[in-house]
């Protein structure tokens, strides 16, 4: 004779199952670490979900405009960790942004770092970073200013005032 099992022994079973997966899944999510100098196009096919943020990200309009009559080129290095919220939403924030200035007048470079504090040193030497990202804006190589972490007010409206100073 063949038993079958209840649907409450099935539910006893199926149930840790699925939250032992769940937990898994979550506690998987944010650990690629990409390290070094990167470029847009290698973050966002690493991070396919990022291109969500970029989607719906809505810059104000002014402030683009303002930003694609910059005359003097502007270096921007941005320390970002691929692992953190922050940085997916401010660094994909500002993909929208520089794609809707359009100025080749703004060179960027992205650096990415690990999660670990004490594998930072290689990556960070020398520019006194603490949180990510970090935007640090250059006019004729000298820094200008530095959005940490998240805006005051926006990506675009911070990057003006700084450059603007």
């Amino acid at each position: 004779m063949l038993l079958s099992p209840n649907k409450y022994q099935m539910k006893k079973i199926i149930v840790p199952f699925l939250c032992i997966i769940f937990f898994l899944s979550i506690s998987a999510y944010g650990t690629l670490e990409l390290l070094g100098p990167l470029s847009k196009e290698e973050i966002l096919e690493n991070f396919p979900d990022w291109q969500e943020e970029v989607a719906s990200y809505v810059p104000n309009l002014e402030v683009i405009e303002k930003l694609q009559s910059i005359p003097s080129k502007i270096k921007i290095e941005i320390f970002l960790g691929t692992w953190c919220p922050d940085t997916k939403r401010n660094v994909s924030a500002y993909f929208k942004i520089m794609d809707m200035v359009d100025n080749p007048l703004f060179i960027t470079t992205y650096i990415g770092i690990p999660r670990d504090n004490d594998s930072r040193k290689p990556f960070i030497e020398g520019k006194n970073i603490i949180k990510v990202p970090t935007f640090i804006i250059l006019i004729n190589n000298e820094e200008k200013g530095r959005i940490i972490e998240n805006p005051v007010k926006s990506v675009e409206e911070d990057l003006l005032d700084i450059i603007s100073k």
